[in-house]
């Protein structure tokens, strides 16, 4: 298939390092959860009302703290 190989060699006589680099930017790496959590999740969030991602960071955050609590 055309397309699918790489080549031996590459020219990057022309880039410039760190072009795209923002020191300040921030990363959100992907989560991800077994199917039978994300749909009770998905299902408590939605009976209160909320927002999945901020029912999911509230959860989170509370248990973080009882943690913290128990250390």
């Amino acid at each position: 298939m055309k397309g699918d190989s790489m080549r031996d060699e590459y020219d990057f006589s022309k880039g410039e390092r760190g072009k795209f680099y923002r020191p300040d930017a921030k990363i959100h790496l992907p989560l991800y959860l077994d199917d039978d959590v994300q749909a009770k999740l998905l299902s408590l969030a939605a009976a209160k009302g909320e927002d999945y991602s901020v029912f999911v960071n509230d959860l989170l955050k509370k248990d973080i703290e009882l943690i913290q609590l128990a250390q």
